[in-house]
């Protein structure tokens, strides 16, 4: 049989012409050179972008991360253990989203945006890029909201806005979650949605963190996201990328957020881990070249957004932990210089018993009183001159043993100032309330009294106040600081000091001793130095 040239180009011709171009899919397919660590390299993937999700056998997610002129470097997420040399790898052409929406409060999920917590799937109502470019200047508003942490030292010192990112450093173990966990707890009956990073911790510390919220009626604004110890590096380099994701749906949508990255020293590890099995050049302490990067494009998405853009805020609380109080350590002041002001949180001050353990002199907010409303501002006014000299007194004092009248009542101050600021866990104050003890502290109301009373002098106070003067504290809230405010707030602390003991003068100020005890009076000794007082 003869074949005919013709005709076999006639039949090409025709099968061409029917071929239907638009339902034919075309997808960019590789091969897995290597699979080792969580890592593998592919070959074939020539217009692979940085960032893009990769589609692997057996459910596993790929992110490129490395694009060589021979293979693609990739991280991988899920069970990449069953990933074997040879498998086929497809390009989804997205780069990589993370599930946001409602639906995410209440619950503790993974960088991917899974469940863990086993109350059923979550049906997202929208995705969000993992990577987005943080808003430019001309889209900014200068921050001026307060974000009420609840704790008084902070609030009244180191205050901190909406849209602002104020680090929380200090070594291990001396309250750095506490101010965190506080923090969104003081803000579950505002308009606030807090976002929970857990970066490297324990899951049974996560489970804990979330039965607390839970607990304060907190959990239900909250949403967790969790890259336990025991997960692969490249999921917890995602976490802090993914809740920045869920809370930027919030801010998108004109609401406020708070974001909480727990902790990004553990964040740093977990990118150097996989910087070095992708074969990236190291830097100092083995860190890749563009550590800073990492985190300085995660928290410039921290934003108060102008009105014409909706006017919502995303506030960053970032956690380093340093290692035996050196800030001068690489990731602390690579962090430090992104942010806008940190919270320095002293294992000496914690172990003395001060809480929360804050070192004042260190401690900066360079957002600054433009964040607090004018009554705390007024009042706190000298509250970190006072405290710093203090400090600066207290370590001179140890070696000194006669101190003139001036640096004893300097120093019996800075004692009972300390204890004003004194705050447990779990008990976050309203503004106004805070401000009702500093003013009682900054007047000079707790100057002659022993140092054991003055908690229970405040909390006496308070809760007259609260029940007496609703009104008061209520003109306070709303920011009023008028004469007659500050003249009926005085006569409210006078009455009170007087009712609990303390001597006024005829205007009703509390009248100082010329030499005020320095140090408190042992308890034994306490009732004689009162008797002693009121025979003089």
């Amino acid at each position: 049989m003869q074949i005919n040239p013709d005709e076999i180009t006639s039949i090409l011709k025709s099968r061409i012409e029917g071929l239907d171009m638009a339902s034919a899919d075309l997808t960019e397919v590789g091969t897995v050179l290597s699979v080792a660590d969580g890592i593998c390299r592919i070959h074939g993937l020539e217009n692979c972008m940085s960032f893009e999700m990769l589609e692997l056998p057996h459910g596993v997610t790929g992110l490129a991360l490395n694009l060589e002129s021979d293979n693609v470097g990739a991280v991988l997420f899920g069970e990449w253990e069953k990933i074997v040399e040879g498998d086929t790898v497809k390009r989804t052409k997205r780069l990589l989203e993370i599930p946001v929406g409602e639906d995410m409060l209440g619950r503790i999920v993974d960088p991917l945006g899974k469940p863990l917590d086993g109350k059923g799937e979550i049906k997202a109502s929208a995705m969000r890029p993992a990577e987005f470019k943080a808003p430019g200047v001309v889209q900014r508003q200068p921050v001026k909201e307060p974000m009420l942490t609840g704790l008084k030292a902070i609030d009244s010192m180191i205050p901190i806005g909406r849209g602002q990112r104020e680090l929380i450093i200090g070594d291990r173990q001396t309250g750095k979650t506490a101010i965190a966990i506080d923090t969104i707890i003081n803000n579950r009956d505002r308009d606030i949605v807090c976002v929970y990073v857990a970066i490297g911790q324990r899951m049974a510390t996560v489970v804990q963190i979330a039965e607390t919220l839970r607990q304060a009626e907190a959990l239900d604004k909250t949403i967790i996201v969790a890259a336990a110890a025991n997960e692969a590096a490249p999921i917890q380099f995602l976490a802090p990328y993914a809740g920045c994701a869920m809370g930027e749906h919030f801010l998108y949508n004109g609401k406020a957020a708070l974001c909480v990255y727990d902790d990004l020293t553990k964040h740093a590890y977990a990118y150097r881990q996989m910087s070095l099995l992708l074969r990236r050049p190291p830097g100092r302490e083995a860190y890749p070249g563009d550590v800073f990067y990492l985190h300085s494009r995660l928290l410039e998405r921290a934003v108060k957004l102008n009105d014409e853009l909706g006017g919502g805020s995303l506030t960053a609380l970032p956690v380093i932990e340093t290692q035996a109080g050196d800030v001068s350590a690489y990731i602390p002041t690579n962090v430090i210089s992104i942010t806008d002001g940190q919270i320095f949180l002293e294992p000496g001050l914690f172990n003395s018993g001060v809480r929360p353990a804050i070192n004042v002199g260190i401690s900066v907010s360079r957002v600054g009183g433009s964040a607090q409303i004018g009554p705390m501002r007024k009042v706190a006014g000298r509250l970190k001159l006072e405290l710093s000299q203090y400090r600066e007194l207290e370590a001179f004092a140890q070696f000194g043993s006669e101190l003139d009248p001036e640096t004893q009542k300097t120093l019996a101050r800075g004692e009972r100032l300390v204890a004003t600021l004194n705050q447990g866990e779990r008990e976050p104050l309203p503004v106004a309330d805070q401000v009702l003890q500093i003013f009682a502290a900054t007047q000079g109301f707790l100057d002659r009294m022993l140092l054991e009373r003055v908690g229970e002098f405040l909390k006496e106070l308070t809760e007259r106040a609260r029940s007496q003067h609703r009104e008061l504290l209520a003109k306070i809230t709303d920011g009023d600081w008028s004469d007659e405010v500050q003249a009926e707030l005085q006569k409210t602390v006078a009455e009170f000091a007087e009712d609990f003991g303390y001597d006024l003068d005829e205007e009703g100020h509390p009248i100082e001793l010329d030499t005020p005890p320095a140090r408190p009076l042992s308890a034994p000794d306490a009732q004689e130095g009162q008797l002693a007082e009121a025979a003089a």
